[in-house]
């Protein structure tokens, strides 16, 4: 269409020859109408073509005007000529919009879809003669000479403007492209992103440009576009050459090049994008309001009819369980108290990989071997009561039976989890750590792992010289030993319960003798535990709720515990599965890492489950220790890939705990089912909670984190006035048990930090004046009633995520799960992806599990989805190998030491984008 770069190139070139330029006369033609207008040549005298400079800004309003300003931003075109004999064109009339080029012809029945009429502004007919749209754009001039000025297949409308795809498609080529651009072919069309169309500009890259000049051609090309269009370019792309959908007559096919796009199939080679530039439709940031008061807040819930947002287990007065354990105040006289009763009794079972007992223990053998390493701890490491002690063990009875030598030596046992032979340079370090933390003075462990501390492998990662007195336990002395045991008093330290955050944070907390016995007592209510019944475990056993299933509620409640250490399955992914079917297990206990594992690689091999004669048609709960947001998507996937083998869809559950209180949810095996509702994500970004029907846009599914232990009161507050909040509120869980932690243990014992986190008191309403433990996590109440729940109305208690994981953006509170969980679902080659923040720019990482060509296609997918339903603007995208994002024995990502290692420079990346 009026190519008149074109026509002057071919006069230049020939007009020495004899060419006159009289003699060069394009028409307008187009598949429909077939021609439309065309010039006569060869009239003596006739006028030569017309030729228009007309304002670029004014076509994209639709308007033509003549360029008076900058001539980069003027478009000569040159006239077609006049209308062909006996038609007429549809853009006669007094002025001179912009408009679609119609020819009249025959209307062969009333439906044609090729006869139309035109309609004014307002709505009536223009004529009763019948036009065939044409299909290009353009306007008819001084003279009835016709303008054409474009494609409608090539009209690209942004933010209400329209630009032709051949206009920038030519400012492209203008800039220098030979070295960069193979054979001119570029390809411009636009995308539906965040509710406007987005310009796209691919084009193939020739085979010997460098990386440097594609670049600098890229950033030539935006400027470009945008001092001569004044529109920003989304995305520009370079790709190989003759990589992109060819038409038949060897063009580009703009339709299947931009659904390549779209599906993240293009595979670019160099890729550039602009949404920080081109997206100016972002809602404004949300500002912070003047600070309401605590009380104000309280009275306005009350005002509009909501209740204070809080809840409570079953009261421990209230509970009958006759039970003889209660006379024993601390586990260590149960135990006592057991290897006297019941000394045959089995307590723990110790499975390897081949699902073989390697080892038992029964009350006396467990009592017995605890007296001998207490008096080993007294003899070879003189130590006195209180002090602390490393217990370096891998997962087994072993570890057990040291936990309860420390109690008898009156000693405070630290469960570490021990190093790993082949990454000691990574691993040994933060054993070492919480030696020094904890101030131990002993390392109990095995002989293998003591000779792995002092060898030279281990002294190229930390100074072997300075560890404390290291014990092994293997050969304990068999000869009879002098009474030695210690009795506690409640306040005394039980042990010490180090762990790593999330966050990156290194802490301890101290539970003492009464919150063990608390602890112990309120589970074996919740889960109904007693000597008969068998439980199967298969958890890391160095802290939280997982050590304490390990270790101590075996001894409290007398039940037998199947332990299944969970690298076990690495070589054996049906172990857990075929443990709990060959026992008739009732109630197992996992970790997400565990469920996942099972999940992805037992996905399709259900036949060879039922082949082996594996069923869980025996289990009543099966449920997940977990310090987060219960995963919803997960635990359905669970529950859905099993039912085949009789897993009941109810079984599956989840607990939550936290530093400060490791159980403060778990599902009871007679409680009602766990609950779900779908909240708004919206309003949560606002830290308020407005459910909504299952479907609904930007709705985000919940499940209560299993039922409140007995004796357990939560409350929501408002984290920064720490006033309490109603029940349509998101705000931080806090929490009042009797067992909750003591306090952090720390080098430099920070009162103000103990005070804030462990002994806190609500600033108003609370008139008991209660002391309540700071969990760090938000989340909200509902009573079930409020719910679609069917059984027992409870209040229930559903988490939302770790306060100190959110990110503050634009004014809101986001959770990094959210926006995770959307960018996982765009590419079936994203494996994991984690996100944090850097400078106010929001970074996401992606693990890329197929070929490195489609690293470059993540980019744009990833920025889309993360506009598209969470109103953010990605800063930087960084495509990395398959298990770079670091995890936790959990299965919780460590996102922070993700962010160290990104700016440390130490990710080794496939690729990292940085959007303009």
């Amino acid at each position: 269409p009026g190519s008149v770069s074109s026509c002057d190139a071919f006069l230049s070139l020939f007009q020495s020859h004899g060419l006159k330029p009289e003699a060069i006369c394009p028409c307008a033609t187009s598949p429909e109408a077939m021609t439309i207008a065309i010039r006569r040549p060869g009239v003596p005298g006739a006028p030569l073509p017309g030729r228009a400079i007309l304002s670029m800004n004014g076509l994209s309003f639709g308007v033509i005007r003549v360029n008076t300003e900058d001539k980069n931003s003027a478009l000569t075109v040159q006239d077609v000529g006049h209308v062909m004999p006996g038609g007429k064109n549809g853009q006669e009339a007094p002025v001179r919009p912009l408009g679609m080029l119609w020819e009249e012809g025959s209307v062969l029945s009333p439906v044609s879809s090729l006869g139309v009429i035109p309609v004014s502004s307002s709505g009536s007919p223009v004529g009763d003669v019948p036009f065939v749209r044409s299909g290009l754009l353009g306007f008819v001039g001084p003279g009835s000479l016709v303008f054409v000025v474009g494609k409608m297949d090539g009209l690209l409308t942004v933010s209400g403007r329209r630009h032709n795809a051949d206009d920038i498609v030519a400012t492209g080529l203008a800039v220098e492209s030979i070295k960069t651009v193979y054979r001119g072919r570029i390809a411009v069309f636009s995308v539906s992103v965040f509710y406007d169309e987005r310009i796209v500009v691919v084009a193939e890259q020739r085979p010997d440009a460098s990386e440097e000049d594609s670049f600098q051609w890229m950033s030539r090309v935006l400027q470009a576009i945008d001092s001569i269009h004044q529109v920003g370019v989304y995305c520009l792309a370079l790709v190989p050459a003759n990589t992109l959908p060819k038409t038949p007559l060897g063009g580009i096919h703009i339709s299947q090049t931009k659904q390549h796009f779209l599906e993240g199939s293009l595979h670019p080679c160099n890729i550039l994008m602009c949404p920080h530039t081109c997206v100016t439709n972002l809602p404004k940031p949300r500002q912070k309001q003047p600070g309401v008061g605590p009380a104000s807040v309280m009275v306005g819930n009350l005002v509009a009819g909501k209740r204070i947002a809080q809840a409570s287990g079953r009261d421990l007065g209230q509970i009958e369980d006759n039970d003889l354990v209660k006379k024993h105040q601390f586990l260590t006289e149960v135990l006592q108290w057991r290897a006297q009763a019941t000394p045959d009794h089995p307590l723990f079972l110790l499975l390897n990989a081949k699902g073989t007992t390697v080892c038992t223990a029964t009350c006396l053998q467990l009592h017995k071997k605890a007296e001998r390493i207490a008096s080993v701890l007294c003899d070879k490491g003189h130590l006195n009561a209180g002090d602390n002690v490393v217990l370096l063990y891998p997962p087994g009875i072993e570890l057990i039976t040291a936990f309860y030598g420390c109690l008898y030596a009156g000693c405070v046992p630290v469960t570490v989890r021990p190093p790993h032979a082949q990454s000691l340079a990574a691993t040994l370090p933060t054993v070492r750590m919480i030696v020094e933390v904890s101030k131990a003075a002993c390392i109990l462990t095995t002989q293998t792992l003591m000779r792995l501390l002092k060898s030279r492998e281990a002294a190229g990662a930390v100074d072997v010289k300075t560890w404390p007195t290291i014990i092994d336990t293997d050969d304990l002395p068999r000869k009879r030993l002098a009474q030695i045991y210690k009795p506690p008093t409640p306040e005394m330290l039980a042990y010490l319960d180090f762990s790593v955050s999330t966050t990156g944070m290194l802490t301890g907390v101290k539970m003492s003798h009464a919150a063990v016995s608390g602890l112990c007592r309120a589970i074996k209510l919740q889960c109904e535990l007693y000597s008969s019944r068998q439980i199967a475990i298969c958890l890391d056993p160095y802290c939280g709720l997982g050590f304490v299933l390990w270790c101590l509620c075996s001894v409290y409640s007398g039940h037998q515990s199947i332990l299944i250490p969970p690298m076990e399955l690495e070589s054996n992914l049906f172990l857990w599965l075929s443990t709990v079917s060959q026992y008739k297990i009732r109630d197992t206990f996992c970790s997400y890492s565990v469920m996942e594992l099972c999940t992805k690689g037992l996905g399709n091999q259900v036949e060879m489950l039922k082949a082996r004669g594996i069923t869980l048609s025996c289990v009543r709960t099966c449920v997940v220790v977990a310090e987060e947001r219960p995963r919803v998507s997960l635990t359905h996937s669970f529950s859905k890939l099993f039912k085949d083998i009789g897993l009941s869809s109810r079984a599956v559950s989840t607990t939550f705990g936290s530093r400060v209180n490791v159980a403060i949810c778990l599902q009871g095996t007679s409680g009602p089912d766990p609950t779900t509702v779908y909240v708004d994500l919206k309003s949560l970004r606002h830290d308020r909670v407005r459910l909504v029907e299952r479907g609904a846009p930007q709705s985000l599914l919940l499940s209560e984190s299993g039922k409140i232990l007995p004796g357990v009161k939560v409350v929501i507050v408002n984290p920064e006035t720490k006033g309490p909040l109603g029940d349509s509120h998101l705000g931080e869980i806090w929490v009042n048990s009797p067992h909750t932690a003591s306090g952090y243990y720390t080098i430099y014992d920070s009162e103000s930090l103990q005070a804030d986190h462990f002994n806190t008191r609500l600033s108003f309403g609370d008139a008991a004046h209660t002391l309540w433990a700071r969990t760090g996590y938000l989340g909200f109440v509902r009573r079930t009633e409020l719910t679609a729940a069917s059984g027992e109305r409870h209040d229930a208690l559903y988490v939302v995520g770790a306060l100190d994981e959110t990110l503050e953006l634009r004014g809101l509170r986001y959770h990094p799960i959210d926006i995770e969980t959307s960018v996982s679902r765009t590419h079936r080659s994203i494996a994991e992806c984690a996100v944090f923040t850097w400078t106010n720019l929001l970074v996401v990482v992606v693990e890329l599990c197929g070929c490195e060509q489609e690293a470059l296609d993540l980019v744009p997918l990833v920025t889309n989805v993360v506009l598209e339903e969470h109103y953010l603007i990605v800063g930087v995208v960084v495509v990395v190998d398959p298990g770079v994002i670091p995890i936790n024995s959990r299965g919780e990502k460590q996102r922070m030491h993700l962010r160290d290692s990104f700016l440390a420079d130490q990710l080794d990346p496939i690729y990292v984008a940085y959007n303009m």
